[in-house]
């Protein structure tokens, strides 16, 4: 009988102290402020893909957390291993996306480059453009969207100074583009008039 009382209470003493299990706070906040910390880098804007699987991480964590609250018998061992795996991937995350940052500033100096050459390039083009009776509004119009161009140049590189490198990125492949469009119409008028 003895033996029976003993085994009651240790098992009511163990279901007391696992009953008051506590949720993992520190981790929790630990990989909360992880994640913040990688928001703040940029990881939504410049790594979305990563960025949804800490975020996600997160989300099970909470999940699995609250599943165990509402247990007699709480364990918190899934949540912490779901934390930690979470936080080291937000900690990661930030070097991440310091080297994308640096891979679209590099990409939208190198655009920015080839823009200013091909905007020399199309201009030298033009003037070597076929004059004629009907081509004479087609030149004005190319040399009015070269100007037009030309002048949306210099905004792109205060993008780039303002780390706004994913907008310089667009605006210099859009403005690429345009040059390319424009010598391309040129091209095809030499070739046509030979």
């Amino acid at each position: 009988m003895k033996k029976l009382l003993v085994v009651l209470a240790s098992l009511a003493l163990v279901a007391t102290l696992t009953a008051c299990a506590k949720a993992p706070t520190e981790e929790i906040n630990a990989t909360k402020a992880a994640v913040d910390a990688a928001v703040a880098e940029g990881a939504q804007q410049y790594t979305p893909e990563d960025y949804k699987m800490v975020a996600d991480g997160l989300a099970a964590a909470n999940a699995e957390i609250k599943v165990q609250e509402e247990k007699f018998f709480k364990n918190f061992d899934k949540a912490k291993q779901i934390l930690a795996k979470t936080k080291a991937d937000a900690e990661a995350l930030k070097g991440k996306v310091a080297a994308r940052k640096e891979e679209l500033k590099q990409a939208a100096i190198a655009t920015l480059a080839q823009a200013n050459t091909a905007l020399v390039e199309a201009k030298d083009l033009l003037a070597k453009a076929p004059k004629g009776k009907g081509s004479k509004a087609d030149i004005e119009a190319m040399q009015t969207d070269l100007a037009g161009v030309e002048a949306m140049i210099p905004e792109v590189q205060p993008m780039i100074d303002g780390g706004d490198f994913i907008g310089a990125n667009e605006k210099a492949n859009a403005i690429l583009a345009r040059i390319t469009a424009v010598s391309d119409e040129v091209k095809a008028a030499i070739e046509k008039k030979k």
